[in-house]
């Protein structure tokens, strides 16, 4: 009961105060944001609580490996936008997704060498994003708009979190990384806002996965050595440090 609580208050508390930066400093920021692991890093955290430190470790490792459905996620999005409203650009997106995560679901992982792969995939995708002119000033959506977001962000949340440990622990950690804030987000922002701006903040999204990446390094390297508060607790901090250092960069 706990821990369906704690996905109650902190999922739409998440997607609102994400949403709520996105009308205050732009879209990119927004996707910049909503890039840092805010879903996977909760499920990992609760899958070590609920069936210990080996299971969370092979999960967060599947979870890095899922960084690379991401980033085909949000790459055939930002192409498809420039010409289709968001139904087929989402559609098409959310099945190569689901079809890579099935592919390296097979094959033993290990968290070094698919490490290195997402972070080389991630620098060769940022420069296959379209390229876009200056951003523009942003309309206004109805009020009903963030409330929206919010309450299809927590049907996401609990209907994954209940599918997932049946999974195992590697699929469960692929399947973890599905793009949920970025696939909310960039959906409103695309019917509200234009290809422009969901484009915009998917790039930022890309560009926060290099935090992830680090996070779940960590976890799989520190969480059966060092335990659970050394292990979550390191790899907040590498993520946090990896962000910082994206966005100056940007």
């Amino acid at each position: 009961m706990d821990t369906f609580l704690l996905k109650l208050l902190l999922t739409p508390t998440l997607i609102g105060a994400v949403s709520l930066a996105g009308r205050r400093w732009g879209s990119a920021i927004s996707g910049w944001l909503v890039g840092l692991p805010l879903n996977s890093a909760p499920i990992a955290l609760f899958l070590a609580l609920d069936h210990g430190a080996a299971f969370a470790t092979s999960a967060a490792t599947g979870t890095l490996a899922g960084a690379l459905s991401d980033i085909a996620f949000c790459l055939l999005y930002c192409w498809l936008a420039l010409r289709h409203r968001w139904p087929l650009p989402l559609a098409v997106s959310t099945s190569a997704f689901l079809l890579i995560s099935w592919l390296l679901h097979f094959p033993p992982l290990a968290a070094i060498p698919v490490f290195v792969a997402v972070v080389v995939c991630l620098a060769i995708s940022l420069h296959l994003l379209p390229r876009l002119a200056a951003d523009q000033k942003q309309s206004v959506s109805g009020w009903w708009d963030i409330p929206a977001r919010m309450i299809l962000a927590t049907l996401f949340v609990i209907v994954l979190t209940a599918i997932a440990p049946a999974l195992g622990p590697q699929l469960s950690g692929l399947l973890a990384t599905y793009p949920m804030y970025i696939t909310i987000l960039a959906t409103f922002t695309h019917a509200g806002q234009g290809a422009g701006a969901a484009i915009r903040l998917v790039r930022g999204a890309l560009l926060g996965i290099f935090s992830l990446a680090a996070f779940f390094l960590v976890v799989t390297l520190l969480l059966e050595r060092a335990g659970i508060f050394v292990a979550f607790g390191s790899a907040t901090v590498a993520a946090l440090c990896v962000q910082g250092i994206v966005l100056r960069a940007v």
